[in-house]
């Protein structure tokens, strides 16, 4: 028999690797064309790799959380025709079992015919559901009916490996509690995490639940983002400048532009590209903000590419990158933001489009927050967080004297890395940022 070689593709020009994070096949599985064979991430972008043939699973070559470099082999399928090894159903574990009542013999002979007899559930026009959770759906005997009850957390309401095993889980539990079998509770150590003390030293911290708490794993991405944020501090000397600008004539100029903006472009005109824009040609002023640190050498970027933090659904960040972003008209900018923003709530950036920013925007005004102290995204040097526009009465300077009004004004808040950002050039760039956005020209077109 023939056997085919199946390679981590190609994912992006800047993309090298990824980290395998679930087979969806076993040893023996029959695959068809196009299927997906197992799940990858690079970074923050989770796809998945599909067979380019139809054949029977023989070799895995890789681990889950095994890193892969991109054109590497990482299984084999054997085609044209069955292989000499196993294809049958993956067969289930026996375990010891301890009979209270006939009763719970009788739950659990129906539970293994329902695995037999049940067709194979597929996805249909309302609700995808991937391989896994298909495997799952048929080792546990779940019906299409069944399945198509079950709540989901994912994406557009997708179902996920969690959603199904945590409904199984409940099924099971209220099967037992239905012929009142008391369980036999066996004690459970509490979780240890492992914290590293100033002097180096490991301690154990114990960590207690009550019967009552909820234990929610980490997912993937928010394993990531925990260890990226704790590798940040760690690794830069955070401090934080804040000033306050006026962007009056901002909020009025995007009144009167954003109903036409919609009417021809079909996008909203949003505050984030005019704040984007002023960054950028804070950074073109300023150049040493615009730079990374690799060991004791300084880099300084050739292309500005901004980073804007956009929230996910699950509650997680995403930064997709503006690449050249000083080379962006107002125009050009509206339209890439809209895009990337609406394409990262969707799941649907490409791995090259999260990498290479040297500089980062994220906007906690969306949450309410006046102002806030964001960690640097590594390994860039300095981030800006953008507060909340509020209507406040302010001082107004003019010739004939002060006076008090109505403006709008926002809080900036810049955190930067101390071991090459001074406090002067950290803020002399976000001044430099208040300024453009207060010149702003009442008179510009879009």
């Amino acid at each position: 028999m023939a056997k085919f070689e199946l390679k981590l593709p190609k994912m992006g020009e800047s993309v090298a690797e990824a980290t395998i994070t679930s087979w969806l096949k076993d040893i023996g599985d029959t695959i068809e064309a196009d299927e997906a064979v197992l799940e990858i991430a690079t970074d923050k972008v989770d796809s998945e790799v599909p067979s380019e043939v139809d054949g029977v699973l023989v070799e895995k070559l890789f681990n889950v959380d095994d890193v892969v470099q991109v054109g590497q082999t990482i299984a084999v399928i054997e085609i044209e025709g069955e292989g000499d090894g196993d294809t049958s159903a993956p067969k289930v574990e026996e375990t010891a079992k301890v009979v209270e009542a006939p009763e719970v013999a009788e739950v659990a002979q129906t539970v293994e015919v329902a695995k037999q007899t049940v067709e194979p559930v597929v996805s249909n026009g309302d609700r995808f559901y991937s391989p896994l959770v298909r495997n799952i759906a048929k080792e546990e005997g779940i019906s299409q009916e069944e399945l198509d009850r079950i709540p989901g957390t994912g994406k557009d309401g997708r179902v996920t490996k969690n959603d199904i095993k945590a409904y199984v889980a409940n099924r099971d539990s209220s099967s037992t509690a239905s012929v009142e079998v008391t369980p036999k509770i066996e004690k459970v150590e509490a979780p240890k995490t492992v914290v590293k003390t100033e002097t180096k030293k490991e301690q154990d911290v114990a960590v207690t639940a009550s019967g009552e708490d909820e234990i929610i794993e980490m997912t993937r991405m928010g394993k990531l983002i925990s260890k990226h944020m704790v590798d940040s501090v760690q690794t830069s000397a955070h401090v934080q400048s804040f000033i306050e600008a006026d962007v009056t004539n901002i909020w009025n100029w995007r009144k009167q532009h954003k109903d036409s903006f919609k009417k021809r472009e079909g996008e909203n005109l949003t505050f984030t590209p005019i704040f984007m824009e002023a960054v950028a040609k804070a950074l073109r002023d300023y150049p040493m903000m615009n730079i990374s640190v690799q060991g004791d050498s300084i880099i300084k970027k050739k292309h500005i590419n901004l980073g804007m933090a956009a929230a996910l659904p699950d509650g997680n960040l995403i930064v997709p990158v503006i690449k050249d972003a000083d080379q962006l008209n107002l125009l050009g900018m509206a339209k890439k933001v809209n895009d990337l923003a609406n394409r990262a709530r969707l799941g649907e950036l490409k791995p090259d489009e999260i990498q290479d920013g040297t500089y980062t925007v994220t906007n906690v005004g969306t949450f309410g927050s006046v102002m806030g102290t964001p960690i640097i995204n590594q390994p860039q040097v300095g981030i800006l967080a953008l507060g909340a526009i509020r209507k406040v009465p302010a001082v107004i300077e003019t010739p004939d004297g002060d006076f008090i009004g109505i403006r709008y004004r926002m809080f900036l808040s810049h955190s930067y890395d101390h071991r090459v950002v001074n406090g002067a050039l950290g803020g002399q760039f976000v001044q430099a940022v208040k300024n453009y956005l207060e010149a702003w020209d009442m008179d510009r077109e879009i």
